[in-house]
């Protein structure tokens, strides 16, 4: 076995690979159970082996869903196998999906960690510059053209910019994570998960003021105590409660005076205060703002409120930055949704919501893996926006991952929208929370949004492109690489090495890869390397890999962090982001923000790192000015806190949570094809 193995090895060396024949595939289970040296050798030859011969490149590209339809992926408990992963350390979704228990970890405590790897951007068009398809295109590369052990960590798309006009978040051409349905729509439902228990904290709170507005001090306090059983005493969330006012959790609910036992059960939240809204994961921009408690049973109690996407909640934040389930109950628990008439924070805890909220979070917070169209292994978890919200996928898959690949190989993650947002928060937030280091950051760039940025005309979803932007203009282009320049020179006040990856596109001219190229590295990228990835799979991609090898193996940086959590305050936090990655000229704070700070502050929320949430197509707070703005100031409007979550987020100027969708949404296309087989139509 082993002598056909290696004969095999030889043939794709020489890089003329035959299809593998059936009888590879069955000798897996056989071969691992043996322990041959091709299973030892970190399972670089399984990997080569799992080539996905169904894969076939054909010109021109066709359509993302074609593509990925056009694949039989590989059955998931084989990409988990080969990934190191254990049988017992799965729950499988069907074929081509499945949950990894955290447990694994524990296994795995005494593996050296990968290369840890950013892939973050410049200032996007709104077409969004290929962020997730380059990190996909560098894990193929990574792993089935220099054979190294990878795997691409991405978040988990939110189905309102699917449905809506951004699309999904797969990656795109012959770069994409399969199934892209699968992947793009309900996945294996932890959004669902979020929004219920988003949404049930909601209820809780307009339920318990209804409440505490209708029965006496008594009345209230004992059905708060009474058992299902009937029986009197305090469940576990309320002896959380008890701990908080300072009260021995050896009392009976009877041992409390009179005085306790109101302060116990009355939260007094003051209306406006309240900071939890209601969540959706559609683009529905007239649950903005409602009015609530309209119906006659509500006994008149109303209030203004509004919906924000579920991935703008907090508890997204929560699953993103969480280390385990212990971590994730008490930050469910934690997080403040108002204050009472006196100033106290509010807790989920003191709603009685936070083990309820942990029950419904339990499978979520386990990634689910997938695989990309050439069978390389993919963990996708969590899904926080970057412009409302970290924009990082989860801490605990990049634990996984980082595990599994070992030393001397490669972890690939994204960081939502531009390095200014995504990879500020990356580092500032994630890196905190998790105390892992980066390797290297590609930062992806395109020679249409360079020319964007250098003045050229607007670029509209579901427009086409104007002329300058698909023949050679390098004036245009040389005035926008600022931006480029400037994204590079903000990597580097963070000490990690930067590799400029060009996504290429049919258009792009030589000069124009020349140009750019010459830019980015006059900026201080260690490299800049075209790839076309998109049209190309993981060929396309193959010089990039051998960059971020190179970078990774040789390049070793000194990783910083902007600010000390413990010496700056929170106004000196948002300034030093203003100015040193916006480039701002300073900040102007509004009188109830001004106010908030302070409240902040006493309460010791001034020691959390901060998460701006501002436009992801500007430095600046004005959407409409690229480039590199300067003699602008950054307004901070309002000011919240996540505390759950473990951070403070200013918002700037008009940030909306919850999208619109525009004239012609991405549904419109959508369909079934009951002509064959009810496959998925017009998924991008």
């Amino acid at each position: 076995i082993n002598a056909e193995y290696m004969g095999f090895l030889a043939q794709e060396e020489s890089r003329t690979l035959p299809p593998p024949h059936s009888r590879h595939r069955k000798m897996l289970p056989a071969a691992h159970r043996c322990g041959m040296a091709f299973v030892s050798s970190q399972g670089v030859l399984l990997r080569r082996l799992l080539h996905n011969p169904s894969l076939r490149i054909v010109r021109p590209t066709p359509s993302d869903i074609d593509i990925a339809q056009s694949v039989k992926p590989f059955a998931i408990a084989t990409i988990a196998q080969e990934a190191g992963i254990l049988e017992n350390e799965l729950d499988l979704y069907g074929q081509s999906k499945a949950k990894v228990h955290l447990n694994i970890r524990e296994r795995l405590r005494n593996e050296s960690n990968g290369h840890y790897v950013l892939i973050a951007g410049v200032t996007p068009t709104p077409l969004g510059e290929g962020k997730s398809t380059v990190c996909v295109g560098l894990t193929q590369a990574l792993g089935s053209v220099l054979k190294r052990k990878v795997f691409a960590c991405v978040r988990q798309p939110s189905q309102g910019p699917t449905f809506g006009i951004k699309g999904g978040a797969a990656g795109g051409g012959y770069a994409q994570v399969i199934p892209m349905e699968e992947f793009n729509l309900h996945m294996t439902g932890d959004i669902h998960a979020i929004s219920a228990a988003h949404n049930l904290l909601a209820a809780a709170i307009d339920a318990r003021m209804l409440h505490e507005r209708e029965q006496t001090d008594k009345a209230l306090f004992r059905r708060l105590t009474e058992m299902r059983d009937g029986s009197i005493g305090f469940s576990p969330v309320q002896l959380r409660r008890l701990r908080k006012m300072g009260i021995a959790t050896d009392k009976a609910p009877g041992d409390l005076s009179e005085a306790q036992q109101t302060a116990f059960a009355r939260l007094d939240i003051d209306p406006a205060t309240i900071t939890w809204n209601r969540v959706i994961d559609c683009n529905d921009r007239f649950l903005r703002e409602i009015e609530i408690g309209r119906g006659p049973d509500e006994k008149g109690f109303t209030r203004l409120t509004g919906y924000d996407i579920s991935v703008a909640s907090e508890i997204m934040a929560v699953l993103a930055l969480t280390t385990g389930l212990d971590d994730m109950r008490e930050r469910l628990g934690r997080m403040v949704i108002g204050q009472s008439r006196s100033g106290v924070p509010v807790t989920a805890d003191d709603v009685g919501c936070g083990g309820a909220l942990t029950v419904l979070m339990k499978d979520a917070i386990m990634p689910t893996l997938m695989q990309t169209l050439e069978g390389n292994p993919v963990l996708v978890h969590a899904g926080p926006f970057a412009n409302i919200a970290h924009g990082n996928s989860s801490i605990v898959a990049d634990q996984i991952a980082l595990k599994l690949v070992g030393k001397d190989g490669f972890v690939c993650t994204e960081a939502g929208f531009g390095a200014d947002i995504g990879a500020e928060k990356f580092f500032n937030i994630k890196c905190r929370t998790s105390g892992l280091v980066p390797s290297c950051v590609v930062l992806v760039a395109t020679i249409r949004s360079m020319k964007m940025h250098g003045g050229g005309p607007n670029v509209t979803p579901g427009k086409p492109l104007a002329a300058e932007y698909k023949q050679e203009n390098l004036e245009l282009l040389e005035k926008g690489c600022c931006n480029l320049q400037k994204h590079i020179r903000n990597v580097g006040k963070f000490g990690v090495p930067v590799v400029v990856a060009i996504n290429k596109f049919a258009t792009d001219k030589p000069a124009e890869i020349d140009l750019i190229t010459r830019k980015a590295l006059e900026a201080g990228a260690v490299n800049c390397v075209m790839s076309s990835h998109h049209a190309d799979g993981a060929s396309g991609a193959a010089d990039l890999a051998r960059a971020v090898v190179e970078t990774c193996e040789q390049k070793k940086g000194s990783f910083r962090y902007l600010y000390d959590l413990e010496t700056t305050s929170i106004k000196q936090k948002i300034e030093t982001i203003a100015t040193e990655i916006y480039g701002a000229d300073g900040v102007d704070y509004s009188p109830s923000v001004e106010e908030k700070i302070v409240s902040y502050s006493r309460l010791g929320y001034d020691k959390l790192p901060i998460c701006m949430a501002k436009t992801h197509l500007s430095f600046s707070a004005d959407p409409s000015k690229k480039g590199v703005p300067t003699g602008f100031r950054i307004p901070i409007r309002d000011i919240r806190a996540s505390v759950g979550a473990g951070f403070v987020y200013p918002l700037v100027g008009s940030m909306r949570t919850l999208p619109g969708l525009p004239t012609r949404p991405a549904f419109y296309d959508i369909d079934l094809d009951k002509t064959n087989d009810y496959r998925i139509l017009g998924l991008f």
